[in-house]
C-alpha cells in the first residue's frame, strides 16, 4: 500500500476505495496542504438511492472525515438523458415533476450521513438542472462541444460496449458524457471544486470533465474512482432476490435493511466493514477474522452500524431485537412486516406473494411443495389453504429460516 501524506488519500486508501487516480502526487500534495472540495452525482431515477449508491456515498463521508469539503450533485439535468454507462437500454424518461420530488425523497439520506452546515467542511447538495437547462445548444456546441472528438468518445467503455453489442444508443445518450465533464467545470468555477470521485464506470466520464475543464479555463483538476462493489458470489452490491436494498424507509422497512447486512456472506465481513462503516480498523482485522458461528457476530455488529448511519440507532435497536426474538426465542419481533387476510382469509401461495416472498404463485405452490413455507411453526402441504383468523388473532408465517412474516385479520 502506497504511503500518502494527506489524510485524505490515506484514508480513502486504508479503507478499500481506492480504484484509480488521475495524478495522485499532484493530489496527495494538494489535499496535504489546503482544504480540497471534491464531489460525486447522482441522478435521481428513483425516489430512494440504494446500498450501490452507499459506497460512492461513504467516498463523500470520507472526504468530510479527513477534514474536506463533499458535493452532492443530484442530476436533475443530466437524468433526463440518462448515463449510458454500464446498460443495455435507453433510462426511461422522467418528467421534471418526479426528478424533483425523487431529489426531495432522496435528500434525507444524505442528512443522516453528511454534515450539513455552513463550515468549511460542510456539505452542499446542488442540482445540475439549474445551469444544464440555462444552455443553449448552440451555446453548448460552440463553447463545450468543439473540444470533444466523436473518435475518442467512442473509445469510451460506456459507448463502445453498446456498439458491440449492437444495441442501440442515442444520440442523446451520446451527449450524457459532455454534459457531466460541464458540471466539473461549472463545480470548479462556482465552488473551486478540484476533484470528482465515483465508482470505477465513471472513469471515462470524470476523465472528459478534467480535461475539458483544462482546455477551456486551464484549470488542472483530478479524478479519483472507487472499485465497483459487488459481493463474494460475484453478484453486483445493491439487490438483493427480491429487489434493491433501498435506503429510505418508505422503500424498504428498517427489519429488512438490517436483515441484509446481517446475512451478507462470510467472505464479504471484513471488506463491507471497511467501506461502509467507521469502525477502527485494528478492529475490523479482530471481527474479520472470527470463524464458525462466531462471524455472526461480526456480521450483526456490521448490521448496526450501517442500519444506525443510514436509519438511525433506534432502527437499528429495533431491528436487531426483532431478528433475536424471531431467530432465537421463536417469537415475533414489532418490524417483522405483516400483511392482513381480511374477515374472508387468502389463499396462502397468495400471501407469500403479496408479501413479496415468492415472485408468483407458481413459486410459492413450488416452495410449499418443497416444506419451506410454515405457519405458526407448522409445515404448510396445501398450496390452496385458506388463511382465515380471528378478530384479534395473528400468526406468524415462515418462508425458510430467513424470511418471516406476521398474518392479521
Amino acid at each position: 500500500m502506497t504511503d500518502y501524506a494527506s489524510d485524505l488519500l490515506t484514508l480513502l486508501s486504508e479503507r478499500g476505495h481506492l480504484n484509480q487516480i488521475t495524478d495522485a502526487g499532484a493530489l496527495d500534495a494538494l489535499a496535504a496542504k489546503e482544504t480540497v472540495t471534491g464531489y460525486v452525482g447522482f441522478d435521481p431515477t428513483a425516489a430512494s438511492l440504494h446500498i450501490g449508491n452507499l459506497a460512492s456515498i461513504m467516498l463523500l463521508r470520507r472526504i468530510q472525515q479527513a477534514g474536506h469539503r463533499p458535493i452532492v450533485v443530484m442530476g436533475g439535468g443530466t437524468a433526463k438523458v440518462g448515463d449510458p454507462s454500464g446498460k443495455d437500454d435507453m433510462r426511461k424518461m422522467l418528467t421534471d415533476d418526479v426528478l424533483t420530488s425523487n431529489i426531495a425523497s432522496i435528500r434525507s439520506s444524505f442528512e443522516k450521513i453528511l454534515r450539513f452546515d455552513d463550515s468549511e467542511t460542510g456539505a452542499i447538495l446542488v442540482n445540475n438542472d439549474d445551469w444544464l437547462s440555462e444552455l443553449g445548444y448552440i451555446e453548448l456546441l460552440r463553447d463545450v462541444g468543439k473540444h470533444f472528438t466523436v473518435n475518442r468518445m467512442l473509445t469510451f467503455d460506456s459507448v463502445r460496449t453498446r456498439l458491440d453489442r449492437e444495441q442501440p444508443l442515442t444520440f442523446l445518450e451520446f451527449n450524457y458524457m459532455i454534459l457531466q465533464a460541464y458540471d466539473f467545470v461549472k463545480l470548479a468555477r462556482d465552488y473551486d471544486c478540484r476533484l470528482q470521485l465515483g465508482g470505477s464506470d465513471q472513469w471515462g466520464n470524470i476523465v472528459n470533465g478534467i480535461e475539458l475543464g483544462r482546455r477551456i479555463d486551464g484549470r488542472e483538476l483530478y479524478g479519483f474512482t472507487a472499485p465497483l462493489i459487488t459481493r463474494s458470489d460475484g453478484a453486483k452490491m445493491g439487490k438483493s432476490v427480491d429487489g434493491a436494498i433501498w435506503l429510505n424507509e418508505d422503500m424498504l422497512p428498517a427489519y429488512d435493511f438490517w436483515q441484509y447486512w446481517r446475512n451478507v456472506d462470510d467472505r464479504d465481513v471484513g471488506h463491507f466493514l471497511r467501506i461502509f462503516t467507521d469502525l477502527p480498523l485494528d478492529e475490523i482485522s479482530r471481527l474479520e477474522a472470527l470463524e464458525g458461528s462466531e462471524i455472526n457476530a461480526a456480521k450483526e455488529i456490521l448490521a448496526n452500524e450501517v442500519t444506525t448511519m443510514v436509519r438511525g440507532a433506534e432502527a437499528a435497536a429495533s431491528a436487531q431485537a426483532t431478528a433475536r426474538d424471531t431467530f432465537a426465542g421463536g417469537g415475533a419481533g414489532e418490524d417483522l412486516p405483516s400483511l392482513s387476510v381480511g374477515t374472508e382469509g387468502k389463499r396462502i401461495g397468495a400471501i407469500l406473494t403479496e408479501l413479496g416472498f415468492t415472485a408468483s404463485n407458481k413459486e410459492a405452490k413450488r416452495k410449499i411443495a418443497e416444506g419451506a413455507v410454515r405457519l405458526d411453526g407448522q409445515a404448510v402441504t396445501d398450496p390452496g389453504a385458506l388463511v382465515e383468523l380471528g378478530e384479534g388473532v395473528e400468526a406468524k408465517l415462515s418462508l425458510g429460516k430467513k424470511k418471516h412474516a406476521i398474518v392479521t385479520r
